[in-house]
């Protein structure tokens, strides 16, 4: 199966488009509230990530993942489910079942040719079913693996994994790392501009939350499609919760502190996606 056969593949259109793709992790519903409601203001696809983190945080996927397919879908922009490092086949299955539209499989942790099994196996499962697959490749050391800041992607292994597994896109290892909250981390263009000629599915970037808005742009420019971001907008989310518990101590409905958090990502998910659209 290719890709045109799939059913949505919002990175595949922006890498054609020549243009960067904001992808955005649900933890909260308020936060896939916001995430839909910045991209409509910024009149641009989406795409809406749900972690097997978070699916573990909420007791299981389906509670989270069915509230976050009926905002998409209701969406006046494009919206795709994603469903973002999963190592359990298991939860591959039942999110597809449930209705996603994409998943990320992460072998990362396993042997290559164990990885590379596995993904082939996600792969064709999630092909017969209209879902396309984003993979990466395995760990290059250090507790964040191969998004640790010192891993670097091979573009020639990347090409005989992306031949022998059919992935749609690849998440790469650039220089960025997951969890950062300060904006000071830089991607290697050099290594991104040479994955993109290499490749032709779209590149991931996970951990862009740790690089500035010109390194996201400069990122795209050199061929980044798919930008990962969360850490970043939980810091926002949290800012504006404790700033409105500051200024009124003797509130106890959480809707009147939880809804500062939501307006600051939706007015932070516009401007990220127009600053990625536009690089």
């Amino acid at each position: 199966m290719t890709t045109t056969d799939l059913t949505t593949d919002l990175p595949c259109e922006a890498r054609t488009a020549g243009r960067g793709l904001g992808a955005f992790n649900v933890v909260l519903l308020e936060h896939a509230e916001a995430i839909v409601a910045g991209a409509q203001a910024a009149q641009l696809p989406v795409v809406l990530q749900i972690s097997q983190n978070c699916a573990a945080y909420h007791g299981s996927f389906e509670p989270i993942a069915l509230a976050t397919l009926a905002l998409a879908r209701r969406a006046a922009v494009p919206a795709v489910v994603h469903l973002d490092h999963a190592d359990d086949v298991e939860l591959v299955h039942a999110a597809v079942a449930l209705g996603v539209q994409s998943v990320m499989f992460d072998g990362s942790h396993l042997p290559y040719e164990e990885n590379l099994a596995a993904t082939r196996a996600v792969v064709e499962h999630c092909h017969a079913r209209g879902v396309v697959v984003e993979a990466e490749l395995g760990e290059v050391g250090g507790k964040d693996g191969v998004h640790a800041p010192g891993a670097r992607t091979d573009p020639a292994e990347a090409v005989a994994f992306v031949a022998a597994t059919g992935v749609d896109s690849l998440a790469v290892a650039v220089g960025t790392s997951h969890a950062m909250t300060e904006r000071v981390a830089a991607v290697d263009t050099t290594l991104i501009a040479d994955l993109a000629r290499a490749l032709d599915v779209p590149l991931v970037l996970h951990g862009s939350s740790g690089l500035s808005d010109d390194q996201l742009g400069a990122a795209v420019r050199a061929g980044m499609t798919k930008v990962n971001i969360s850490t970043h907008l939980n810091a926002l989310f949290t800012g504006a919760v404790r700033d409105a518990l500051g200024a009124a101590p003797q509130l106890v409905d959480p809707r009147k502190y939880v809804a500062p958090g939501r307006e600051a990502v939706t007015a932070e998910i516009e401007r990220l996606l127009r600053l990625l659209a536009s690089a």
